[in-house]
C-alpha cells in the first residue's frame, strides 16, 4: 500500500475540488495535483532514480510542494522534507547523511546549497525545468510494501547531530487515520490553513485532508498576516490550522476571534503550554482548541487533550486538566518508565515511552541510536511526564534539553557545539528563558578563556555562519564559572532557576 493512493483516490473521487489555494485563489484541483505528482514521478525516473531512492525537499510553503511530495511516493521514492530556514551548511550536513539522488529547493536555497555542496544534484523550484518536471507523461503509481520507507523526518537529539527518523508507508497511514479518528472526520467544506511549515507537522497533518479531498490553503504573504487571514476565514466555512500558543496570542490581539464561526479546529502543542494561554485561546476561538503531543519519531501521535476535555477542564477550573497533553491516541500505547525500565505509579515522574503503528522504523544510518531509542520495543521519547489518576499525561521536563522558541525547536547542545569553537570561549551553557511572545528565547552563558573577552558580535557572527537565524542566542552573559555536580555535569536546572521570569 503506497501512501500516494490517498491522492489518487481523492483525484478520482473529487477531481474538481480545490486541492491547493493561495489566499482565495485556487491554484490546483485534486485532478491537477495528481497529474503533477505523476508527472514529477516520471521526471525522477527519467533522471535515473529507482524505487527506494531518496529525494530531499528544501523549500518554503508553495502550491507545488504537495506535487513534489506525493510525486516522490507515486514513483516509489522516499521523500525527505527539511526545514527551509536552516543554514545551507546545516542542509549540506543532512544531505551527507541522507545521500539524496536529487534535491528540490527554492531558488535562493538552491544557490546557497550549491555553494557549500557543489556535488549535490539540485532541481530549483520555480525554474522552467521544474515546471516541465510536472508535465512529463504520467507514470503508473508504484506499489510499495507497508514496511517500505516513505518519509525521512530529520530531528535532533541532545548531541545536536541531525538524525533521520525513517517513517514507513504504514506509519503515515496510521497517523492519517488516527487524525480522522481522534480529531475530525473531515467533510467537503473543510480547509487546512498552513500557517506552519508543510515540511513538518503541518504537512504531516495535511495527509488526512488529502485523504478526504479537502482544501489546503497557503498564505500569499508566506506567513501569518492578520488582514489576509480574515479574508481566508470569511471565504470558508470550516478552517483548521496549527499554531503555537504564541501565535494564538497574537491572533487574539488582532481580533481574529471575531471570525471564530469560520474555524473548525485550532491545533496547538509545539511547546510547553500555560494554563492562561489555553484559557485565552478558548476565550478567543470558543471550544475549538486541541492540544496534541507527538514527535518526529511517532509523527503527531502520542497523546491529545481534545476540545471537549479542555472545555470541561476550564469550566471546572481544573488546572491540571487545562495544561495536560491528554490521553493516548487511537492504537497508541504510552507508559512511563523509571531509569531502570520499570513502570512508575500514577503521580510519579517517568520517561514517556510509546508503542504503536506510528512509531518509526528507526534512524537512518544509526543502528546504535535506533537500538537505544527503541529499546524493549518501545520508543523512548526523552521526555519526562506524569500520569494523573485519570490517565491524563502532563509533561514535566525534557531530557533532550530542547528550547522551543516561537514553535521552533532549538537544541542547546547544537548551539553549544558552535560557540565552543570560538577562540575566546572556555565553556558555554545554552538554556531557554521565558519570553512573553515566543515562549522561550535562547540564552548563552559563556565562561571566557583566561585573559580573553568574547564580544557578543563575534559570538553572533559564528552562530550566523553555521546555524539558522532562529537558533542563535538572543543574549550572551559572561560568567566566571558554571555550576556543576560531583560528576562534572553542568547543572542547567540551577541556571534556569536564575532566569525563571521575564524580568531580565
Amino acid at each position: 500500500m503506497n501512501i500516494a493512493h490517498l491522492l489518487a483516490i481523492a483525484a478520482r473521487s473529487h477531481p474538481e475540488r480545490p486541492a491547493m489555494s493561495v489566499g482565495n485563489e485556487v491554484r490546483l484541483t485534486y485532478e491537477g495535483l495528481a497529474r503533477l505528482a505523476a508527472g514529477f514521478a516520471a521526471h525522477l525516473a527519467k533522471r535515473g532514480l529507482t524505487p527506494g531512492d531518496r529525494v530531499m525537499l528544501a523549500m518554503k510553503n508553495n502550491h507545488r510542494y504537495f506535487s513534489y511530495l506525493f510525486g516522490c511516493w507515486w514513483g516509489g521514492f522516499v521523500a525527505a522534507p527539511v526545514n527551509a530556514t536552516l543554514h545551507a551548511k546545516e542542509m549540506a550536513g543532512i544531505a551527507d547523511d541522507l545521500a539524496p539522488k536529487l534535491v528540490v529547493a527554492d531558488l535562493d536555497l538552491a544557490a546557497s546549497l550549491a555553494s557549500v555542496a557543489p556535488h549535490l544534484p539540485i532541481l530549483s523550484h520555480g525554474t522552467a525545468e521544474a515546471r516541465r518536471a510536472g508535465t512529463e507523461d504520467p507514470v503508473t503509481l508504484q506499489a510499495r510494501a507497508l514496511t517500505d520507507p516513505a518519509w525521512v523526518f530529520y530531528t535532533s537529539g541532545t548531541t545536536g547531530a541531525p538524525k533521520g527518523a525513517v517513517l514507513t508507508h504504514a506509519n503515515l497511514l496510521a497517523m492519517t487515520t488516527a487524525y480522522l479518528a481522534d480529531v475530525d472526520q473531515l467533510e467537503p467544506a473543510d480547509s487546512l490553513l498552513h500557517l506552519a511549515a508543510t515540511s513538518h507537522a503541518s504537512g504531516l497533518i495535511g495527509l488526512s485532508f488529502v485523504a478526504r479531498g479537502a482544501e489546503h490553503v497557503l498564505m500569499a504573504s508566506g506567513g501569518y498576516d492578520a488582514d489576509e487571514m480574515r479574508e481566508v476565514l470569511k471565504a470558508r466555512e470550516q478552517v483548521t490550522f496549527f499554531a503555537p500558543t504564541t501565535l494564538l496570542s497574537r491572533m487574539r490581539r488582532d481580533g481574529i476571534g471575531d471570525l471564530s464561526a469560520h474555524v473548525r479546529t485550532v491545533l496547538t502543542g509545539a511547546g510547553p503550554i500555560l494554563a492562561q494561554d489555553v484559557r485565552d485561546a478558548v476565550d478567543t476561538f470558543g471550544p475549538r482548541l486541541w492540544n496534541g503531543y507527538g514527535q518526529g519519531e511517532t509523527p503527531c501521535t502520542i497523546t491529545a487533550n481534545d476540545r471537549h476535555a479542555i472545555a470541561r477542564a476550564i469550566e471546572d477550573d481544573d488546572e491540571a486538566g487545562i495544561v495536560s497533553v491528554g490521553v493516548p491516541r487511537s492504537a497508541t500505547a504510552v507508559r512511563l518508565l523509571d531509569p531502570d525500565g520499570k513502570d512508575v505509579p500514577p503521580g510519579t515522574p517517568g520517561e514517556v515511552c510509546v508503542a504503536g503503528p506510528t512509531v518509526m522504523q528507526g534512524y537512518l544510518n544509526r543502528p546504535e541510536a535506533t537500538a537505544e531509542a527503541l529499546a524493549g520495543g518501545w520508543l523512548h521519547t526523552g521526555d519526562i511526564g506524569i500520569f494523573d489518576h485519570r490517565g491524563r499525561l502532563s509533561l514535566m521536563d525534557r531530557i533532550k534539553d530542547v528550547i522551543i522558541s516561537g514553535g521552533m525547536n532549538v537544541y542547546a547542545r547544537e548551539v553549544e557545539d558552535v560557540l565552543s569553537r570560538h577562540p575566546d570561549v572556555a565553556e558555554v551553557a545554552v538554556i531557554g528563558r521565558p519570553h512573553p511572545e515566543w515562549g522561550e528565547e535562547v540564552l548563552a552563558l559563556v565562561v571566557p578563556r583566561a585573559g580573553r573577552t568574547p564580544e557578543p558580535e563575534s559570538l553572533d557572527a559564528m552562530c550566523l555562519d553555521r546555524l539558522a537565524r532562529f537558533k542563535r542566542p538572543k543574549h550572551y552573559e559572561i560568567r566566571e564559572n558554571l555550576p556543576r555536580n560531583a560528576a562534572g555535569k553542568v547543572l542547567k536546572a540551577l541556571l534556569r532557576k536564575d532566569f525563571s521570569s521575564f524580568e531580565h
